[in-house]
């Protein structure tokens, strides 16, 4: 079974907004933890993950205690 790689590409320190609009004071061989990218926008946050909903779950249980009434007609 052959694995699938998926290409990531390197960062640099000068791909960071902080070092591009001279805000970074840190003097690193490599990218640091607070990299974000700069983006003609401005600095945007970390895209966040989706929040999705379960699917409703049945309205009843695959087992229940009987009604009152169809106990009363077993008994009966």
């Amino acid at each position: 079974m052959a694995k699938a790689r998926t290409a990531t590409k390197k960062v640099t320190c000068e791909q960071c907004y902080f070092r591009s609009n001279l805000l970074c004071s840190l003097q690193l061989d490599e990218p640091c933890t607070t990299f974000r990218p700069d983006h003609p926008d401005g600095l945007r946050p970390p895209r966040q993950l989706r929040f999705t909903f379960r699917q409703e779950r049945a309205s009843r249980s695959a087992w229940a205690f009987p009604t009152a009434q169809e106990q009363a007609a077993l008994h009966a």
